[in-house]
């Protein structure tokens, strides 16, 4: 049984994926006739009115993954040249909250956001320059580089694709969906060796 809560995945009629959506904007999109097909597990079945000629009451089953026919939405997000939004959320879901001087897990709370190089030092405030780092690591380091603090990043940051993006916002994610997801991550995508529970895995930013 699945909750009222559990995100749906949302994608163009060629699978890619573009965003999470709940029940709602699910049966909006059915209702409007954008949805093209659905893949999955029904995780919602909502019913409504009863038709007045036939006394059939119509019902709107809501699978875990539903392909809606694209538009601009899907052009801009499938550009090679698109960068999704910065988040410390989905930093630390990028690095599977590691800190990555130290190797060790961490809660988010305990976590923060290091910049590879300092913002004193000239470095961007963006994925490529970005990674995850415990407290303690990051206040160590302070404003200087890795090699200037004698410490060593166990991972090269990268910038996710919007795939990779929509799996680093998700939840709960269910394996029909992860497998949309997966399929549209670059073969080199550190995710992969990551979600296999592989350690390492780098991609070059």
């Amino acid at each position: 049984m699945y909750g009222l809560d559990q995100p749906i995945l949302r994608t163009d009629v060629s699978g890619m994926p573009l965003e999470w959506v709940d029940y709602q904007e699910a049966v909006r999109l059915h209702c409007s006739g954008h949805v093209a097909y659905t893949v999955g597990p029904v995780l919602h079945r909502l019913r409504g009115g009863f038709n007045a000629i036939t006394a059939r009451r119509s019902v709107i089953a809501v699978h875990a993954v539903i392909a809606t026919h694209g538009g601009m939405y899907a052009i801009l997000r499938a550009r090679s040249d698109y960068v999704p939004p910065l988040s410390n959320a989905a930093l630390f879901r990028r690095d599977f909250s590691m800190c990555l001087y130290c190797g060790q897990i961490f809660v988010p709370r305990e976590l923060s956001r290091d910049h590879v190089t300092p913002l004193v030092q000239g470095g961007a405030d963006r994925w490529a320059n970005v990674v995850t780092a415990c407290r303690r690591c990051n206040h160590h380091k302070g404003g200087r580089t890795p090699e200037q603090a004698g410490m060593q990043l166990l991972a090269v940051p990268f910038s996710p694709t919007h795939a990779e993006y929509v799996y680093l916002q998700g939840r709960r994610i269910l394996a029909d969906q992860m497998a949309f997801l997966r399929a549209h991550f670059p073969r080199s995508s550190p995710l992969h060796a990551r979600l296999d529970g592989a350690v390492g895995g780098c991609r070059a930013a």
